[in-house]
């Protein structure tokens, strides 16, 4: 049998039972990277269909608000075309047997 020196005494020898557990380690280690991936993947694909659907729902908003903004011109010029009237209308009087 031969000696080794007393200094190497210390130092763990790898069987192959050891390799082994390295050998599951890396491919466990493999399989969770893969899996953060693939569950980075599906993140992204999801982040990417709702920036799509609330980009379509900002650009129908800004549709809407100019309609509404248009809408508001023409009532604020139909206010302006209003004669202004010292007093009340016929319409608001009463009438002289009350």
């Amino acid at each position: 049998m031969t000696e080794f020196p007393a200094e190497s005494q210390n130092v763990p020898v790898e069987s192959e039972s050891t390799a082994d557990k390295n050998t599951l380690t890396a491919d466990e280690s493999y399989a969770a990277l893969e899996q953060r991936v693939i569950d980075l993947e599906s993140q992204l694909a999801f982040q990417e269909d709702t920036i799509t659907e609330l980009n379509r729902l900002v650009a129908k908003q800004s549709d809407e608000l100019q309609r509404i903004q248009k809408h508001i011109m023409i009532m604020a010029e139909r206010v302006q075309q209003i004669p202004e009237s010292s007093g009340p209308s016929s319409a608001d009087e009463r009438p002289p047997h009350y």
